[in-house]
C-alpha cells in the first residue's frame, strides 16, 4: 500500500512540474458553451450546443478552429511578426469567404478599452493563471470579459489582440459577456486539453486556401 501512495505521489508531482514548464508549440482543445438571459435567445443556443475551439500553436503564430452545425466552421490565423489576421469562413447559406486584415487596435479602439489586473488567480489544466477584467466595445456593443492567463504558453491568442499588450500571457480560462439587441449573451470558453507537439508550417499559413473568396467589402 505504502509503494502505491508514493507511487501516486510521485506521478501528481510529475505532472505539476511537466504542467508547469513553458510550452512554445502544441495544441489547445477548448469547451466553449454560450448562453442568454433571454429566454428565447437561450433557448436556440442551448439548440446549438457546446462547441469545441482547437487552437494550434508555434512561436508567435497560431491558429484557431471552431465548428458548430449550425453556425458553421470558422478559422483565425494570427501572425505576430506579421501583424495579419486571417478569417475563413464556411456557413450555411454564406459559403466560403476570407478576410485578410491587421490585428492591430487604431489610438480610437483603444480609447474604448479598459483593463484592470484582478486579485484572484485560478488553476487550470495544472497551470496557475492570473486574473483580468477587460471592457470595451466591440461593433459599437458593450463588451466584458473576465481572463485568467498563464504565461507558460507561448501561444499567441487573437482574443487579447484589441487590448494593446496589457494582459500577460494566454487565456486558459475566459468570460464574455455582450449584449446583443438588448439581451446579454454570455460566452464561457475553458481549455480542457493541452499536447506539447510539433505543428506544420501550412497551418499556419496566411494564405487564403483554394476554394475561398474574399468577402465583400473588405
Amino acid at each position: 500500500m505504502r509503494k502505491i501512495l508514493i507511487l501516486s505521489l510521485s506521478v501528481m508531482l510529475s505532472f505539476i512540474a511537466t504542467a508547469q514548464e513553458e510550452i512554445t508549440e502544441g495544441v489547445l482543445i477548448a469547451k466553449q458553451t454560450m448562453s442568454s438571459d433571454n429566454e428565447q435567445m437561450n433557448a436556440q443556443l442551448k439548440a446549438m450546443g457546446d462547441s469545441q475551439a482547437i487552437t494550434y500553436f508555434k512561436g508567435d503564430k497560431s491558429r484557431s478552429e471552431t465548428s458548430n452545425p449550425m453556425s458553421g466552421d470558422m478559422v483565425i490565423v494570427v501572425d505576430g511578426a506579421e501583424k495579419q489576421m486571417l478569417m475563413l469562413f464556411d456557413q450555411p447559406g454564406v459559403g466560403k469567404k476570407y478576410m485578410l486584415q491587421s490585428f492591430v487596435p487604431s489610438e480610437e479602439d483603444l480609447k474604448s478599452v479598459t483593463v484592470e489586473k484582478g486579485d484572484e488567480t485560478k488553476t487550470v489544466m495544472g497551470y496557475e493563471c492570473q486574473q483580468y477584467f477587460v471592457k470595451m466595445k466591440q461593433n459599437g456593443q458593450d463588451v466584458e470579459m473576465q481572463m485568467f492567463t498563464t504565461d507558460k504558453i507561448s501561444a499567441f491568442s487573437h482574443n487579447t489582440t484589441a487590448m494593446g499588450g496589457e494582459v500577460e500571457g494566454y487565456p486558459l480560462y475566459f468570460v464574455m459577456t455582450l449584449n446583443q439587441m438588448g439581451s446579454n449573451i454570455i460566452v464561457t470558453s475553458e481549455i480542457t486539453e493541452i499536447k506539447q507537439e510539433s505543428v506544420s508550417d501550412d497551418k499556419l499559413s496566411l494564405t487564403p486556401p483554394e476554394g475561398f473568396s474574399k468577402m465583400e467589402g473588405m
